[in-house]
């Protein structure tokens, strides 16, 4: 077992692999609308968080990650083990004093940013390469050390004058790295791997105060995940194994972690084991411009929402974190054209649409040379004239209906609805090429305002029948 630098094609495939990775490793990092004084960022990084063990003693958190998946190696094959984690850096603010010294205080005000304490996260790595043989049996341990790190940055005002200094100190964390395989039985030759890793830090909270998760923070493994990968063969699908494969999947333990295929879609060489649930080859939409850390958030509205910022906010999130300052910088330099390109995508469609993947032009965006929807396309047709058979017979505006909407049971109302009559307002046609009805019910008191507003209930015409005409 050796801690080298990855060999350059095992490092070609986990590069893919870790832009994914990242968004993992900063999933939650800083929350709209990235200022440190907000709601959302006063309770920070609820993923991967692996604390000391004293801590996890006294609370919900863990202090290890336990994956297991199936492999399928080849001679002389090797395992290359990358552990990617966050470790906290707590940065205090201090202002320039006229002797030449500085005090710390709560925040400090600059042109274009006001700086206030916060948490900061360094990327880790730990990186190990082992054979597979040499992991069967009880396996082999890795122990690993982060030291604690003191840093001082200068602060200047825009006359290059030193206002004051940020203080960044990290604290020592220690952990390790444990490895095994075994041979499952079967025609085939599957060895089950199991990796865990594990906060060993010998940090215990204060004698005399209670024990508080903000002191254990930076004691922590932050937003842990592992990449996996294999020199000469092959890992099995967790979530969608081969048949022969199922019962020895659903026998593998994962515990606060959850492994998938990664890297390049259609080979199956490299792991991704995750605190975030995802799927096999999981993948950073190319019409994302840049790391938001709110996944929870649609990019479009997270994009319109930070621009609209006030320009106090956006001082107070440039001062929170160089990362939330980008984003700032990114909503606010943000073309027309590429706002645009994050309305919406329809993967399922490129491959009849011929639409490539990326941004190929100065703005990052794909110009189609009609857009999505043509107006030109709307000439043959007329909601307020347009027919379609019903029955047998044309249906058009002011025709009267009854609904049978329990084909489809789309929408609860529907229940609701089934047997009422209802008069149409307009034929409508998408750009799918179906046909749609638009109706008011009968005996609506509200039917005169959706008129008004153009706010129908939309029924396709096998989910209509004519009434029947009265003896």
């Amino acid at each position: 077992m050796t801690a080298p630098a990855f060999a350059p094609e095992t490092e070609e495939r986990l590069a893919l692999a870790r832009q994914v990775a990242d968004a993992v490793l900063f999933e939650g990092y800083v929350l709209y609308p990235y200022r440190a004084s907000a709601a959302k960022n006063r309770l920070r990084w609820q993923f991967g968080v692996l604390v000391p063990p004293a801590w996890g003693a006294e609370c919900e958190e863990h202090d290890f990650q336990h994956t297991e998946c199936l492999m399928e190696p080849r001679a002389e094959a090797s395992l290359a083990v990358e552990v990617r984690f966050l470790h906290a850096r707590r940065r205090t603010v201090q202002r320039a004093l006229p002797d030449g010294g500085f005090e710390t205080v709560p925040e400090l005000h600059l042109d274009d940013r006001v700086l206030v304490p916060w948490d900061e996260g360094a990327e880790e790595r730990v990186e190990l390469v082992a054979p597979v043989a040499q992991l069967t049996g009880e396996g082999i341990e890795f122990p690993f050390r982060k030291p604690a790190v003191e840093d001082i940055e200068p602060v200047l005002d825009t006359t290059g004058r030193t206002v004051g200094r940020l203080v960044r100190r990290s604290s020592e964390v220690t952990g390790v790295v444990r490895l095994s395989a075994s041979e499952l039985d079967g025609p085939y030759r599957v060895l089950r791997l199991t990796a865990v890793v594990e906060n060993t830090t010998p940090w215990t909270p204060p004698e005399g105060r209670a024990a508080d998760r903000d002191a254990a923070l930076p004691h922590s493994l932050v937003a842990t995940h592992l990449l996996m990968a294999l020199s000469n063969g092959s890992f099995l699908s967790m979530t969608d194994p081969p048949e022969w494969a199922k019962g020895a999947v659903a026998a593998c333990r994962n515990l606060h972690t959850w492994p998938v295929l990664a890297g390049e879609p259609g080979r199956a060489d490299l792991v991704l084991s995750s605190p975030i649930i995802l799927e096999d080859h999981p993948a950073i939409a190319p019409e994302s411009l840049g790391a938001l850390y709110d996944a929870t958030e649609i990019d479009e509205i997270l994009a319109l929402r930070t621009a609209a910022l006030t320009d106090a906010e956006k001082r107070e999130a440039r001062g929170t974190d160089a990362r939330a300052a980008a984003v700032i910088d990114l909503a606010d330099s943000m073309p027309a054209e590429v706002l645009e390109r994050l309305h919406g995508a329809v993967r399922g469609l490129r491959e009849i649409t011929g639409e490539p993947d990326g941004f190929p032009d100065e703005f990052g965006v794909t110009r189609p040379d009609t857009p999505w929807w043509d107006p030109a396309s709307d000439a043959g047709f007329d909601p307020e004239q347009d027919r379609v058979m019903v029955d047998g017979r044309p249906v058009g505006r002011g025709s009267r209906v009854e609904l049978r909407p329990g084909l489809r049971h789309t929408d609860a109302q529907d229940l609701f609805l089934q047997g009422r009559t209802a008069t149409v307002e307009a034929v409508l046609h998408d750009v799918d090429g179906a046909v749609h009805l638009a109706v008011t019910v009968d005996g609506d008191p509200g039917a005169d305002i959706r008129r008004e507003q153009g706010r129908y209930l939309y029924f396709q015409p096998d989910e209509v029948v004519l009434p029947e005409e009265p003896r």
